[in-house]
Parts: C-alpha cells; sequence; structure tokens
C-alpha cells in the first residue's frame, strides 16, 4: 500500500538584505537543504512544490512578509500539506504568531517540519519542543534588539550617522553625511523665505513657483521616489529639522554630529521662534473643527458676554454666539458666520479707507501717516488669508447693540500703529474705546425670524432688500416644489403618491409644491440673494397659501418688481 502525495512547500528567510545580490546567498543555502530534506522522504509521499517563498531584507518578529502571506494563502487553500524550513526561527522568532500560524496548519491538516530541528507538530511533546525552541527564539532577537538600540544611541552620541534616508541637502558618506549640491544652499534659502513669507503654505506655492523638486533617491524595495513638489508636511519638518545646524537627534536629544552645517544658527533660532509664535497663534483655534473666531471678545450693549455654542443636525454644523444659560436677562442667539463675515468685512472696509484710517491715528507728520496706511493695506490682505490670527491681533472687542456692531480695533495689533505712538493718537478721547484703538459702527438690526435672531445689516435694516449669498435651504426648496409641481401636473402622479414616496406627509407636499407657484421674478430674487433677510424656507411655508395673484406675492413678501 502506497503513501499519499503530499506537497511540500519551502519556505525561507533572511533579516538583512545584505548579502542578498551575490550568485549563491543564505536563501539558496536553505532552500538547497529543505529540497534535499524533502527528497529523502520520497518513499513517504512527499513531493516539492516549485513555489518559491523566499523572504529577503525582512525581521521574523511579525508577519508582514510577503512570501509568508502567499504561503498562507496557498495552506488556506489546500495547496500546501507540509511546510519544510532550515530553522524553526526563519518561520517566525513570535511566540504569539507562532501559535496563530499552528493553529492555521492543525485547522487545514498541515504538518510543520525543520531540517535541523527534529520534533512533530502533531504529538504534545513536539509542541512542547517547539515552544521552548521558539522561547529562545524571541529571547535572542529581543536581546539583539537591546544591542542593536544601544549600539545605535552610543554612536548618535558620538555624531556619527546610523543609516536611513538622509535629509534633503545632505547624502551619506559612510558614518556621516555630507552636503548635496544644489539642494544645500537651497535648504538655507528655504529657511530664509519661511521668514520673509511668515507662512508655510506660501512657502510651498513659492517653491513649486520656482519649479524646486525634491531629489530623486533609490530605495531597493520600492524604487526611485522623490522627484516631486515640496509639500507643507515636508517643508514643516525641515525647518525644524536640527540636522540642518549640525546636530543629530536621538530620542529627544541633539547631540554633536561630525557632519558640516547648512543653515546658520541665528537663522535656525529666529526660524523656530518663529514657528512656536505662529503654533501657539493656532493652538486654541486648532482644537475646534470650526473655530469661533470672536471668542472671549463679543458682548451685547449691556455688557453680557456672547460664548460660543454650536448644534449638529446630521453631518452638518451650526455655529452661534449665545448668552450663557444661568443668564437671568433676554436669550440672545445670533448666527456665528454671518457675524464673523460682518466682522472681517468692516475691518476690510475701514482699512481701504484713508480718510478713517487717518482720522483714527490722528498724526499730521506724513511719514508716520503713510506708514499707518501701509499698515492698513496689509491688514486688509492678511485678513483674507488668516482670518483667526488677524482678528486674535486686531480685535480687541465687538458689541452687538439693538441697531449696530461696533467693532473695537487695537491699533497697535493691526500694525497701524507702534506701540510707543499710542499715547499720541486722538482716537482714545474721539470715541471712547480707549487709548491706541478706534471703533468702528455697522448698522445691524437684530431681528427675530422664528426661533433665532438674525443680523439684518446695512440698507436691510430699514426694510431694503440687499444682495447676499443665497440661501441653500430656500433654493432647494424651490426646486424641489418645482420638480413635484411637474410630477403632479406632467407626469400624473397623485399627491398622496408624491407623499409616499418621498417619506413626507400630504400636507407637507401640497405646501412645497405651492411654493412652486410663485412669481418668476421672486423666484429669480430669492435664487440671487436679493431679497427681505427674514425671508427663508420656514417663513415661506408657514405662508402657504399663497395669494394666486402675483402682485400680492410680491406685496406680502416684499420681494420682486411692481404688481402689473
Amino acid at each position: 500500500m502506497g503513501f499519499p502525495t503530499l506537497a511540500c512547500a519551502i519556505y525561507t528567510r533572511k533579516s538583512s538584505e545584505e548579502g542578498l545580490e551575490q550568485d549563491f546567498n543564505s536563501l539558496h543555502a536553505q532552500r538547497e537543504a529543505c529540497e534535499a530534506f524533502v527528497l529523502s522522504q520520497k518513499s513517504l509521499g512527499w513531493t516539492l512544490n516549485p513555489t518559491t517563498y523566499d523572504d529577503g531584507g525582512f525581521s521574523g518578529g511579525n508577519v508582514e512578509r510577503p512570501a509568508l502571506k502567499r504561503l498562507i494563502a496557498d495552506v488556506e487553500a489546500g495547496k500546501v500539506k507540509v511546510i519544510v524550513v532550515y530553522k524553526v526561527d526563519r518561520l517566525t522568532r513570535s511566540l504569539a504568531d507562532f501559535a496563530k500560524l499552528v493553529e492555521l496548519f492543525d485547522a487545514k491538516g498541515v504538518s510543520f517540519v525543520s531540517v535541523t530541528q527534529q520534533f512533530n507538530t502533531t504529538t504534545s511533546m513536539g509542541r512542547l519542543t517547539l515552544n521552548v525552541l521558539l522561547s529562545f527564539a524571541q529571547f535572542e532577537r529581543e536581546v539583539t534588539g537591546e544591542r542593536i538600540r544601544d549600539k545605535i544611541a552610543a554612536s548618535k552620541r558620538k555624531g556619527l550617522w546610523m543609516g536611513g534616508v538622509p535629509p534633503v541637502g545632505y547624502r551619506a558618506k559612510g558614518r556621516t553625511l555630507e552636503p548635496e549640491a544644489p539642494y544645500a544652499v537651497r535648504i538655507a534659502e528655504i529657511y530664509a523665505l519661511y521668514l520673509q513669507l511668515n507662512c508655510v503654505r506660501k512657502v510651498a506655492a513659492e517653491l513649486q513657483a520656482r519649479g524646486w523638486l525634491t531629489p530623486e533617491r533609490e530605495n531597493k524595495r520600492e524604487g526611485f521616489g522623490g522627484n516631486k513638489p515640496f509639500s507643507r508636511g515636508h517643508l514643516y519638518r525641515i525647518l525644524s529639522n536640527p540636522i540642518y545646524v549640525g546636530l543629530l537627534p536621538h530620542r529627544g536629544e541633539n547631540h554633536p554630529g561630525q557632519h558640516p552645517a547648512i543653515v546658520e544658527q541665528a537663522l535656525w533660532d529666529q526660524v523656530q521662534q518663529r514657528l512656536e509664535a505662529n503654533r501657539q497663534g493656532h493652538k486654541s483655534q486648532s482644537k475646534a473643527a470650526a473655530p469661533s473666531l470672536l471668542s472671549g471678545k463679543l458682548f451685547d450693549e449691556t455688557g453680557r458676554r456672547l460664548i460660543p455654542s454650536h448644534t449638529r443636525k446630521g453631518k452638518k454644523q451650526y455655529r452661534y454666539y449665545v448668552t450663557p444659560a444661568d443668564d437671568p436677562g433676554e436669550p440672545i442667539r445670533l448666527p456665528a458666520s454671518e457675524l464673523e463675515k460682518l466682522v472681517v468685512r468692516a475691518i476690510m472696509e475701514w482699512s481701504a479707507s484713508e480718510k478713517r484710517v487717518l482720522d483714527a491715528v490722528g498724526w499730521k507728520d506724513a511719514k508716520r501717516a503713510q506708514e499707518a496706511l501701509t499698515g492698513a493695506k496689509k491688514l486688509g490682505q492678511a485678513i483674507q488669508h488668516e482670518t483667526g490670527a488677524q482678528i486674535a491681533k486686531a480685535v480687541r472687542r465687538v458689541e452687538v447693540a439693538p441697531e449696530e456692531v461696533r467693532v473695537t480695533l487695537d491699533l497697535v495689533g493691526c500694525g497701524v500703529l507702534k506701540a510707543e505712538m499710542k499715547s499720541e493718537t486722538k482716537s482714545a478721547t474721539q470715541n471712547g474705546a480707549g487709548q491706541g484703538s478706534t471703533t468702528i459702527s455697522v448698522p445691524a438690526k437684530r431681528k427675530r425670524c422664528g426661533m433665532a435672531v438674525r443680523l439684518v445689516i446695512g440698507d436691510n435694516a430699514a426694510g431694503q432688500t440687499t444682495k447676499r449669498e443665497p440661501d441653500p435651504t430656500l433654493v432647494a426648496l424651490m426646486a424641489k416644489g418645482k420638480a413635484w409641481l411637474q410630477q403632479f401636473t406632467r407626469e400624473g402622479q397623485s399627491i398622496e403618491e408624491i407623499a409616499e414616496r418621498e417619506k413626507f406627509s400630504v400636507r407637507y407636499v401640497n405646501r412645497v409644491i405651492n411654493i412652486a407657484l410663485l412669481a418668476p421674478d421672486i423666484v429669480q430674487a430669492i435664487e440671487k440673494g436679493e431679497h427681505p433677510e427674514e425671508i427663508n424656507a420656514a417663513k415661506l411655508l408657514t405662508s402657504v397659501p399663497l395669494p394666486e395673484a402675483w402682485g400680492a406675492q410680491r406685496e406680502m413678501l416684499r420681494v420682486g418688481g411692481r404688481a402689473q
């Protein structure tokens, strides 16, 4: 009676890539010994699987190895019945990983054989023997790891480069680094650019405009990389890397390196101070997905502080400034985005008006006046791109009164006034805002619309319409009404069918369809945002049924042209 045929797979592994380029390396030696062993078991039905499972340059401390993953996949597919290795630690050096592999092998009826260590995994004694061997293998791996880490730490304390990808501007030369042209010069220019532009995003844009790319680097596993534009993250790493001033970092400590610096110490120190200052400026805002720009600066006309709050509907967040819950007075809840845009727009308009700026600083000296106007111009440009940081520096206080919003600016923080000159301004006596400050007043009426309080800004405070961003909810509601009206009148669908399909009540569908009957000029005004602030989706839905005559609609909603 013959033995059943057993497909044997040989697995080989080498921890490092050193020597793999040789014609006959460690992987070949392991495979040769395993093939001889399989051949000696031919009488037992063992046959060699021609597929190679070789992992060169992979640690045995985990199972993230391409050849091992292919072997496991073939085991699960039933293509392998015996796994042959030169030594057990070639498969794994981790007891936990080995336990999982043995469990898989048992479930699939797969045997495991080590050529140089005789045991049988199908018996309890064989498993005990294997676990003991693996315990020593894991111990050896951990001791080796500790020894390597100690050696790396000692070498870095001596300033030696211990391998890895050299930072841009250097190339490895033995156990040290040497500057690499032209990137070494460019690194110093990147540091100077950051001090000039004060923004990593702007530095990245400037480098892209110059056509500067990262150097092309070869990786043994992934091939060639690099030759790409500098990303913001990469620039942050460059600007904070102490290697560029001749130091070698290791576990939070910097040691003097044996390589030359390519950035002067004074320039490095300036950049680190600027990075820290910018980091602190954004620290409080970065904690929030949508930072409240006026937090700590906003009050009502009685001096009550308005604090940030938010609600969420689905994935969308709605931000507000509200009076505290325990405040005994009348509650106020203002839409945050609307108020913040008002403040930013007020600052931009003020900074663009030479008369208003000079009225605030009150200088007759031509040189100082020109400095103030230059500072105001820079403020108007910067607040569009760095809104949070500029408001933090420029705005002292914002008061929301029933008929206006008062924005008090810090002229020094605005960059309009030098600190030593603030006592010379006349704004302190003119508007009572305090020394070195000025107050901007914006007509804006607090008006309640349903449950919310809206700010009716500028001319609209007097009941006129003003152009703003279209209300997306209102525009979507009109589009929905138009679609449902077409389904009802042209496609023959009943109101009940539409309501059932859309999961709304019949009453709601009737109201939305009625909105589709608005006069064309009213629809156009709403789509352009040229309608009174109080007209919103809730207002229209509660106004149903609307008058049939377009003139009556215009009169009721105060939108569109005159009745014909």
